[in-house]
């Protein structure tokens, strides 16, 4: 079907490698040029100005949606002006009781434009479709809600 490629890079920086010097800092290279600087949550002796993996998993799990709802908005010919997602990880032991991301809310807010506007009983069943056809969401255990604002 298709791949998906990040180039992860690290590199020591420190002149020691214990677990309470080692640098988190690496990079995620994408296939069209764009370099994201990552570390580990500060939480975990992280950079806190850069990105994490968990944060990352949230992004993706809301972008996807996104992505999904906008083209499902597309088809059935509604004009979509701004969408917003205050999206929401949480780090919790899983039932094999190891830390996960247990749950994530989505909480969309979707603003309309054009001659009409959805009634919200069709933006709900809308949004269950996109989590259903969600590609990340389909290959997570994470318990993925959405409560659109």
């Amino acid at each position: 079907m298709s791949e998906h490629r990040v180039l992860l890079k690290w590199q020591r920086t420190s002149p020691d490698f214990g677990y309470e010097t080692y640098n988190r800092d690496h990079t995620w290279a994408f296939d069209g040029g764009v370099s994201v600087h990552a570390s580990a949550s500060p939480a975990y002796r992280g950079n806190p100005e850069c990105v994490d993996p968990e944060e990352a998993l949230v992004a993706a799990l809301s972008s996807c949606h996104m992505l999904t709802f906008l083209a499902i908005a597309s088809r059935k010919k509604l004009v979509v002006e701004s969408y917003e997602d205050d999206a929401v990880g949480y780090m919790e032991k899983n039932v094999e009781g190891k830390l996960a991301i247990t749950r994530c809310v989505l909480r969309p807010q979707i603003r309309f434009g054009g001659p009409t506007a959805p009634a919200a009983d069709e933006i709900t069943k809308m949004h269950e479709h996109a989590h259903h056809e969600c590609f990340i969401a389909n290959s997570v255990r994470t318990e993925i809600t959405v409560e659109p604002r």
